[in-house]
């Protein structure tokens, strides 16, 4: 098998006496969709800042396409094509669709941002913008205001944003949340879809798409993994049953 995209080894850290990532390891493949679980609490916000380069290791390494990032700046890991999606950037609401994308595209080169030139005037970074926004199926929304767009469509957004970053691997925490039925069919679908040419790591709540999309799930509990495979085999794991599924279940059921 090829060298994994993303290596993660003993991963920790601690707030006071709290160890909420204690040594974590995992790996990630090229087009490979690996979701995250745990019960609230977990440490799986934590995790996601660790590998986003939002907050710092107390020991523990990250590694992207075999190289050391444990230290790197999150500017930095978007550059060498590791994108969280939601914290990248916010939205600006008052500006339009396609401007939110385009500035994506010129932080990724480098470029100042002119305002006097706007991102979206620029032939290269427009199509590049709109390559991303055709993706995420939101190109007939280009010229709408960020902030009319609904909750979904935001999430959309927000996606087509990690995307115009050139990143290879996405971190997408929570995408799921807040959003109504058919808004959450829509970005079940387009993670579908993007983990054809995307490897992407996934935070989520909702476990019928986590079973439905993922590869292979790794279960977090108090800061520790008890269990890494495929859905079927983490959906039959014992340990996991009892200290997180079981519960989950139970709940629907009540």
């Amino acid at each position: 098998m090829s060298q994994p995209l993303l290596t993660v080894t003993d991963l920790r850290k601690s707030f006071g006496a709290l160890a909420v990532t204690d040594g974590v390891s995992f790996d990630v493949h090229d087009n490979e969709l690996h979701a995250i679980i745990g019960p609230n609490g977990a440490g799986k916000t934590t995790l996601i800042h660790q590998l986003s380069g939002s907050l710092g290791c107390d020991s523990g390494t990250v590694r992207l396409a075999g190289g050391d990032i444990t230290r790197h700046s999150m500017v930095d890991r978007v550059r060498l094509g590791l994108a969280r999606s939601f914290q990248i950037t916010s939205i600006l609401d008052g500006f339009t669709v396609i401007e939110n994308a385009a500035m994506a595209v010129q932080a990724r080169s480098g470029s100042s941002f002119r305002f006097l030139r706007p991102a979206s005037k620029e032939r290269r970074l427009n199509d590049e913008a709109m390559a991303a926004l055709a993706r995420v199926k939101l190109d007939d929304r280009a010229q709408r205001r960020a902030g009319s767009l609904s909750h979904g469509e935001k999430r959309q957004l927000e996606i087509a944003i990690a995307l115009a970053t050139g990143a290879k691997l996405l971190l997408l925490d929570e995408p799921l949340a807040g959003t109504g039925h058919e808004e959450s069919a829509v970005l079940v679908e387009l993670m579908r879809e993007l983990k054809t040419t995307h490897t992407i790591v996934l935070i989520e709540h909702d476990m019928d798409a986590v079973f439905a999309l993922a590869d292979r799930v790794s279960v977090l509990v108090y800061g520790r993994l008890i269990a890494t495979g495929s859905a079927a085999e983490v959906r039959s794991h014992p340990d996991v049953r009892a200290a997180y599924l079981g519960e989950e279940e139970e709940a629907v059921r009540c």
